[in-house]
């Protein structure tokens, strides 16, 4: 079972890959959900890991329905991406009646070539899970992460089993949301192929100083602690795989 570790910052990156990670998924707006990371975050990440390195294309946060200045955006973040290293992308784009955006994502995914794309979870906002599997597949799209339109992978533990046997192998699926050690067996025998998790951990700040009249707090966390990825719950969750069955 593969195990791709969804990263925010160069330390975690180091961390997923120290861990056992087959692959990164490179972010930058925790609080969004993961945008577009910065040119200087994927340079660092290639220079420091073996590891490949998908990074995500998301020029803000909120829904997956985008203008003519945003798709600009997208294009010139693929080509910056490509630059620096990239070993795959990651995007989505939709229609606003709730369908996938097949003209505009095979555009980026025609861009993006050589490097395989990853259609991420604005597949679990469209409005039917298997008109949205076919429509990705012929974007040229080669993944697809869904928790199975549901909060969590675990929750969507039926629509996962379907979209593994609708797809029959024309495209790779990765369940993501809420996959840990407890789940992650059971998830994998849904079909999918791909298991996608933070491992994420909070962290104090190492500010002495804690200014008690400001706050600019994301609705994540405070400015005194941040999120990496925990090794021991990476580690964890793979040694879960290498353990004989009762």
């Amino acid at each position: 079972m593969l195990i791709e570790v969804c990263v925010y910052s160069l330390e975690s990156c180091q961390t997923a890959q120290r861990a056992g990670a087959s692959r990164v998924e490179l972010c930058g707006g925790m609080a969004e959900g993961g945008t577009t990371p910065s040119a200087g975050l994927i340079q660092l990440a290639r220079q420091n890991l073996s590891i490949p390195i998908h990074v995500m294309i998301r020029p803000r946060g909120g829904d997956f329905h985008y203008s003519e200045t945003e798709l600009a955006v997208m294009r010139v973040d693929i080509k910056v991406a490509k630059s620096l290293g990239a070993d795959g992308l990651v995007f989505g784009i939709l229609n606003a009646d709730g369908t996938v955006n097949e003209t505009q994502t095979k555009e980026l995914v025609e861009l993006a070539q050589p490097l395989p794309v990853t259609f991420h979870r604005a597949f679990d906002m469209t409005r039917d899970p298997l008109e949205a599997l076919e429509a990705v597949i012929r974007s040229g799209a080669t993944c697809i992460l869904t928790s199975g339109q549901h909060q969590t992978a675990e929750q969507g533990l039926s629509v996962l089993r379907q979209l593994t046997e609708k797809a029959a192998g024309r495209i790779t699926l990765m369940a993501g949301a809420g996959v840990n050690t407890h789940n992650a067996g059971q998830l994998a025998e849904s079909g999918v192929d791909i298991l996608h998790l933070s491992g994420s951990q909070k962290e104090d700040s190492r500010m002495r100083y804690r200014q008690p009249s400001v706050s600019m707090a994301s609705s994540i966390a405070g400015e005194y602690e941040y999120i990496e990825a925990g090794e021991d719950k990476i580690k964890s969750l793979l040694l879960s795989f290498s353990m004989p069955k009762q």
